[in-house]
């Protein structure tokens, strides 16, 4: 059975159950403890806490990526970092009797596994489980293990070593390969570790609520987690004994044995070629889900598996990058899940072949350092690389700590890791200090706000408001006096808050007596908060007037539109890979940041700026609309994924060549942003770019300014503006002919000085030595009258000091 219809007749077979059916979400989940999805109930943790009541039954195929195992990958027939996991899910509706009812029907009668291929396990307590397996199942209790809490249990261990919190036992699902797979021994059950037993399946049943060691408290809505590792039952049903002999990785295997020119089958090889195939297929769901290699989070950890993937394949002699190679195989192989992949598939391939060029050359001359390094360590007698060596290659010439490990394993020497966290330890410590402010007077953190402030800033900049709470720095209070700073919730406002890259808006918060200044406004919870000062009168819990300041608000408005021109402009000129990694909307002033391999050509940046210009000039409309979020994916929208979207999203479009999700102030055509004029272009880290950029009146202002210092600079050439480049270019050539004839002067004049040098030399055991303090503008002086003095003195030493 292939994987992609085992996919499929795992989603029909629970739809026939009554539970609704997700496709895959992104690798990249909605919860900050995460750095990625690493299992099929993430997306639902609100429906398992309660939280959420409008679902019962759920059933998904899953994008994985976990990295806790990455050191087994390749290693053993299942690991992976990437993988797909099957899951279905109940929130209260139905529990343990079911849930294996379903597991044993879906493997017995759907997949048709031979009920004599199948054991158990529960965890050691479960007399439930174990009951519902032998008297309504009906399979025999010889073939039932109960394993302790930290093999059958979820979270494991959690009875004794927590934490607090929802948790249940587990009962999994065995596949048998036979005893010729196994140790032999009469006792051989899935608690051994020989191989012969395949988990397939895990059914964890969240019943209880764990409040202290050994203390677990019924839950009052019971819940239910599986998950089935897609790639480890495609082995079972494809009769492979590795998940890398199946269908959609096997031809990944022998396309990287073909690139490696590999033929001999060693276990050792295989193990590299297997992690490659693993670590390919990670980086490319990855990269196509917006995550791209950095320094930072999940692109350090991207950027880590390029390394180690790279690294494996120079290991067999592999020079040249060659993990770009693969994603167009990926891209064909998983199409019909997972079209993006052959829609991203050049973007993607760009991203890896960039980063990984990159580090081979890191690699080439970190490992001549290496070398050093380790001979010495052998040289000291103790065979081991210290700390600072350690540190040393990291933080000069970025040779990563686990290449470090590899080489030094292959070495026979070993590496100081701890002293090496230590150091790296200190440096994160340094860059705190380095990077620390001043703290707000008030901490968002420390308000405690359940109110709801109803935006209206899209509509109006003027509206009458409540004010519902008011705060110092001393904590809640019931007025603002004169000079008072504070912060000021109202029931609705105008001010947008910052967020998304967007500034907030500024402005005043009046009544007839009072005037209070908006300086920053920011959301706590569903809650925007006003921070500012009372400039006169005093303030209470009543009506007010909320103001912007407008020509703020429409500086801004300028400069976002201009920001997703400029996405537009940028993906038009450079190509699709590019995708924005952050951004800053000032008055009239912005920043983008964005995946890119290269600094950008003068030829580039112009292009930009003429399609940014173009687009302004052709006053398109620009059209503001609510979607849900499925929708908005669906039409193609980009969306930055650092941000967090609710299921209704804004959607931003201009004519048909800019649609992205976002919540911030836009104009009504492009016109308005008057013109966009780039002013910097710079890296800010390995593969990211950044572009500042200015718009409306402060581009009109840059422009003018640089007429201004053309007009000077023209007067002092005595040419006019449009010959500056040829005035320039003359004026170079006269000062280098000036230059030249000083140079010619000054050999002359050292010519002359050499003959009375050679009169001062002196003989010392044949050969003949001229000291002299000498005054020369440049070391190139020096050369040229050592030379003179070599030619006219066959064996000499010459020492000349310059002043």
């Amino acid at each position: 059975m292939k994987t992609n219809e085992l996919r499929k007749k795992y989603l029909e077979f629970f739809k026939s159950k009554n539970h609704t059916v997700f496709s895959s979400d992104t690798l990249v989940p909605d919860d900050e403890s995460v750095l990625f999805t690493s299992a099929g109930m993430n997306r639902f943790k609100p429906y398992f806490l309660g939280e959420k009541k409008d679902l019962r039954c759920a059933v998904s195929s899953q994008k994985c990526l976990r990295t806790g195992d990455l050191s087994e990958v390749g290693k053993t027939p299942y690991h992976h970092t990437f993988f797909e996991m099957l899951g279905n899910f109940s929130f209260g509706d139905y529990f343990k009797k079911e849930a294996i009812e379903y597991a044993w029907e879906f493997v017995t009668g759907v997949l048709g596994i031979a009920a004599r291929d199948i054991w158990v396990s529960v965890y050691k307590d479960d007399d439930e489980a174990f009951a519902i397996w032998v008297n309504h199942i009906g399979i025999s209790n010889e073939v039932i293990v109960r394993l302790d809490e930290d093999k059958n249990f979820w979270p494991a261990s959690a009875p004794t070593l927590g934490p607090n919190g929802p948790c249940g036992p587990c009962s999994e699902i065995f596949f048998d390969r036979g005893a010729a797979r196994g140790c032999g021994k009469p006792s051989c059950s899935p608690s051994c570790d020989c191989g012969r037993f395949v988990e397939i399946w895990n059914l964890v049943f969240t019943q209880f609520n764990r409040v202290g060691v050994g203390k677990l408290l019924p839950l009052p809505q019971k819940n239910i987690d599986t998950g089935m590792g897609l790639e480890r039952i495609a082995a079972v049903m494809q009769g492979k004994y590795s998940n890398f002999e199946i269908d959609i990785l096997a031809p990944v295997v022998s396309f990287v044995k073909k690139i490696l020119r590999i033929t001999a089958e060693e276990p050792r090889i295989s193990s590299l070629v297997n992690a490659i195939v693993d670590h390919a297929r990670a980086v490319s769901f990855s990269i196509a889900d917006g995550v791209y290699p950095s320094n930072e989070e999940r692109g350090y950890v991207i950027r880590k598996l390029i390394r180690q993937a790279s690294f494996k394949g120079s290991m067999v002699g592999q020079a040249d990058p060659f993990l770009h190679k693969l994603v167009p195989l990926y891209a064909q192989l998983m199409e019909e899940p997972y079209p993006e992949i052959n829609e991203k598939k050049n973007a993607i391939a760009k991203i890896i072949f960039t980063e990984e060029e990159r580090f081979l050359s890191t690699l080439k001359e970190g490992r001549q350092h290496f070398d050093s390094i380790a001979t010495e360590a052998r040289h000291g007698g103790n065979n081991t690389i210290s700390a600072e060596a350690l540190f040393k290659l990291y933080d000069t010439y970025g040779f990563p700590v686990e290449l470090s490990r590899e080489l030094a394993k292959e070495n026979n020497i070993t590496v100081d890791e701890t002293g090496f966290e230590d150091f790296l330890a200190q440096q994160r410590q340094q860059s705190r200090k380095k990077s620390m402010f001043d703290a707000h007077i008030f901490k968002q953190g420390e308000l405690s706000l359940q109110e709801h402030s109803i935006f209206v800033g899209y509509e109006d900049i003027q509206i009458s408001a409540q004010v519902l709470r008011i705060f110092t720095a001393k904590g809640e209070t019931g007025a603002l006096i004169e000079g008072d700073s504070g912060l000021l919730v109202l029931d609705k406002t105008p001010f947008y808050p910052e967020s998304g890259g967007q500034l907030q808006d500024k402005g005043w918060i009046k009544t007839d007596r009072a005037e209070f200044a908006v300086e920053e406004v920011f959301r706590v919870n569903e809650a925007i908060v006003h921070k500012g000062k009372l400039i006169q009168g005093s303030l209470a819990q009543e009506t007010v007037t909320a103001a912007l300041d407008r020509n703020r608000r429409q500086a801004l408005a300028r400069a976002h539109t201009a920001t997703h021109l400029l996405q537009a402009a940028l993906r038009s000129v450079l190509g699709d890979h590019v995708m924005q990694q952050g951004s800053l909307v000032d008055e009239d002033r912005l920043r983008f940041d964005f995946t890119n391999p290269k600094a950008l050509t003068v030829e580039e940046l112009t292009n930009i700026e003429d399609a940014v210009n173009a687009y302004i000039m052709a006053s398109d409309p620009i059209i503001k609309r609510t979607l849900t979020l499925a929708q908005a994916k669906q039409e193609g929208a980009l969306a930055f994924f650092k941000d967090k979207y609710k299921d209704t999203v804004r959607v931003v479009s201009v004519a048909g060549y800019s649609k992205e999700l976002c919540g911030g102030i836009h104009l009504d055509t492009t016109s308005q942003v008057g013109s966009l004029v780039i002013i910097a272009e710079s890296s800010i880290a390995s593969g990211t770019r950044r572009i500042e950029a200015l718009t409306g009146k402060e581009a009109y202002r840059y422009t003018k300014n640089i007429r201004t210092r053309s007009r000077q600079a023209a007067g002092m050439l005595k040419c006019a503006d449009g010959d500056i480049s040829s005035g320039l270019q003359r004026l170079i050539r006269e000062l280098r002919q000036e230059q030249d004839k000083t140079l010619a002067l000054e050999k002359a004049m050292i010519a002359a000085q050499s003959k009375e040098l050679v009169a001062t030399k002196k003989d010392f055991a044949g050969t003949s030595v001229i000291t002299k303090e000498f005054s020369a503008k440049d070391s190139s002086l020096l050369l040229y009258l050592c030379d003179m003095l070599r030619n006219q003195v066959p064996s000499v030493f010459v020492f000349l000091v310059s002043r």
